[in-house]
């Protein structure tokens, strides 16, 4: 039995308690959070102990899921792994690339398990395409969203965008060699609409677009390698997969296989919280590690300081 706990339990926070309440492997041993309101509620609701101060949980939990705002995400996952307990950090996993190291490297010394949250990752249309994927030679992705005022203690790059960004590294299996990026502001003082174009040290470019000021929902992968077009809609678990036919249809041309399925919608955060806990059971390596987030945010970053540059310039 794993002794858990959640440190920030609003909106995201208060479905990683349940989670971890639901699993058999997991005693939650307390919820911890600033806001009474968020802490009365999610304690009343699983029956635990709330703290105002996460610091009363060190010492008393084996693992623990980090959902605060990302400004604080470095100081609590620090003193958590160094107080013996693995994380889960969510994403982005700190707001500076310097962070992330120093994070790293805590967890390294501590000998305890670091994952970022990564939710995309667990998405069952992206670990049904796993045996199609070769090598990519481009990839396109959109993620669009109406405006929220939730998430915008970051911009939409490190909010939205860095999901696409962690999905495409882990793809190509590449360093990013360039990065050409713009954007803008509409709605709130940070980024709210950005386009960023990356070119792999393998050839592939990914062209990936994020936006919070669009009037629909919008998550989408698409990925052309040389046997294959597949597509991936992210929100309703749905993967197509085009290829080249074995004949010649009446017209002469090269008949074309379509496959598509549709996926159950899952439970993507379940899945992610039991990848967490098993690799704390057996010391393994987590599925989303340490070095995957910090990837993902040191690209995340770059994209950003240039879009910022580029406002600037046009200011």
């Amino acid at each position: 039995m794993i002794r858990t706990a959640v440190v920030g339990v609003g909106y995201l926070g208060r479905f990683h308690a349940q989670k971890y309440a639901s699993l058999p492997n997991s005693r939650l041993v307390g919820i911890a959070d600033p806001a009474e309101g968020a802490r009365a509620a999610v304690a009343a609701e699983l029956g635990v102990p709330a703290y105002a101060d996460y610091r009363e949980l060190l010492g008393s939990v084996d693992a623990v899921s980090i959902v605060t705002p990302t400004a604080a995400h470095f100081e609590v996952a620090k003193a958590f792994l160094e107080s013996g307990a693995s994380v889960l950090v969510e994403k982005p996993m700190t707001v500076t690339v310097a962070e992330g190291e120093g994070l790293i490297e805590i967890a390294a010394r501590a000998k305890r398990i670091l994952q970022v949250g990564h939710l995309e990752r667990f998405n069952a249309a992206v670990l049904a395409v796993q045996p199609t994927l070769t090598v990519p030679r481009f990839i396109e992705s959109a993620r669009l969203a109406p405006f929220k005022h939730r998430g915008t203690d970051v911009d939409v790059v490190l909010d939205l965008m860095i999901h696409d960004i962690d999905l495409i590294l882990s793809i190509v299996r590449s360093p990013v060699v360039s990065v050409d990026a713009i954007g803008s502001s509409v709605f709130s003082k940070e980024i709210d609409i950005a386009n960023a174009r990356l070119r792999f040290a393998n050839g592939c470019v990914a062209n990936a677009t994020a936006s919070r000021v669009s009037l629909k929902t919008e998550r989408k992968l698409r990925l052309f390698q040389d046997d294959a077009y597949l597509s991936l809609d992210l929100q309703q678990k749905i993967l197509t997969v085009i290829r080249k036919g074995a004949g010649m249809g009446a017209d002469g041309m090269p008949q074309v296989a379509i496959d598509e399925n549709t996926y159950e919608q899952g439970d993507a955060l379940k899945s992610e919280i039991e990848a967490f806990l098993e690799a704390v059971a057996g010391g393994r390596p987590p599925l989303v590690t340490g070095e995957d987030g910090l990837k993902a945010l040191r690209t995340a970053v770059s994209i950003a300081e240039q879009v910022t540059r580029s406002m600037q310039k046009f200011a």
